[in-house]
């Protein structure tokens, strides 16, 4: 399947809104600003803002995949997967408040995005299955 027809799946787009919103608030809330040195940094905040950025970068590959796929069972399993970072991207949420952000209305932004994405991804998997 082309980029172009992944581009109408709306799945798809919130997984990529998703990952563009995590990036700016990792960047925002990270102590180091610059990928690398956050990647290389021994500080909690940095980590979780580092596997938050991870992620939101695997979600939408996730669907790619399971939209490429006529395995049944590898797109079950790519759905899993993207259960799973959901449910990590909001631990991450709950990691970094405990760390001590100060900026929580952006916490509170990328859960409700979450939110937002689970509903589209909730969509989504029911066709997986009706496939």
């Amino acid at each position: 399947m082309s980029s172009k027809n992944l581009g109408s799946i709306p799945v798809y787009q919130k997984a990529l809104e998703l990952r563009e919103i995590s990036k700016a608030i990792a960047s925002y809330i990270s102590m180091q600003r610059n990928v690398i040195t956050r990647y290389q940094s021994m500080s909690l905040r940095d980590t979780i803002a580092d596997s938050l950025v991870n992620d939101t970068v695997l979600i939408p590959e996730q669907i790619a995949q399971a939209e490429q796929s006529k395995s049944y069972a590898e797109r079950l399993s790519s759905a899993s997967f993207i259960n799973i970072m959901i449910r990590n991207i909001n631990s991450y949420c709950l990691g970094l408040e405990k760390d001590g952000v100060k900026d929580k209305e952006y916490l509170n932004l990328l859960r409700t995005e979450v939110k937002s994405f689970r509903k589209s991804f909730t969509k989504w998997r029911r066709t997986i299955r009706n496939d």
